[in-house]
């Protein structure tokens, strides 16, 4: 219950708690796509309740990561190749809108964030994790600066879904890197307010990181 108690957000349900902690470790590769999740084994992990874990199982359905089937439980939904065209289909529109949003609006305060997050990327290029959190957290700011809640909200609730993806699709030096240099010319047309030209880096990045997640797939199950 430790970890739980360590992340704990007033704002959150408890099921909604240990959905985000099991979408983590989903990221992660613990567990592996196919494998079972026993409310039994969660609930004594968490130390809650069945009724929760299971409540906690179906969000986690919501966002596509867990399967759950009469008389056979939950698993990890195995990866995707049409869920990952469908999903990176709306993550690109959507960033590619927010970026577009946030050159027409950045003010020179805002300009000197995204220098620093830009700068963030470049010091943990070598660190996968930090690398995938800050990409994650400037993702989630130029929606925020795009002054649109409707899409903020949208692009987090995506976010959530797909942390698997994103993982695999950061997972090399060499991806970084690639993901690194498109940031950089996103964040530049952000701050020189060329909204077509940010919207189209933005929409480049995403679909560097679905092709990066396609070949990855294609290589763990050859044709």
């Amino acid at each position: 219950m430790s970890q739980l108690q360590q992340n704990r957000n007033l704002l959150k349900t408890l099921p909604l708690q240990i959905a985000d902690l099991l979408a983590e470790q989903i990221a992660e590769g613990r567990p592996m796509p196919g494998d079972r999740l026993r409310e039994t084994e969660l609930a004594s992990t968490y130390g809650v309740s069945r009724a929760t874990v299971r409540e906690a199982l179906r969000l986690l359905e919501l966002r596509g990561l867990v399967t759950i089937r009469p008389q056979r439980g939950a698993c990890v939904t195995q990866l995707s190749t049409k869920e990952i065209f469908d999903l990176y289909a709306v993550r690109a529109a959507m960033v590619s809108t927010a970026s577009r949003l946030a050159a027409e609006r950045c003010t020179p305060e805002e300009v000197e964030v995204l220098k620093n997050r830009l700068q963030l990327l470049a010091d943990n290029i070598d660190d996968a994790t930090a690398y995938i959190r800050h990409s994650r957290e400037t993702v989630e700011y130029i929606s925020a600066l795009a002054d649109n809640p409707i899409l903020a909200g949208y692009v987090s609730d995506m976010a959530k879904q797909m942390g698997r993806y994103v993982r695999i699709s950061l997972a090399t030096p060499e991806r970084r890197q690639r993901s690194l240099r498109t940031w950089e010319e996103t964040i530049d047309a952000i701050v020189r307010h060329d909204p077509e030209r940010a919207a189209a880096c933005h929409y480049r990045l995403a679909v560097q990181n679905r092709d990066a997640v396609l070949e990855e797939l294609s290589r763990i199950n050859p044709a």
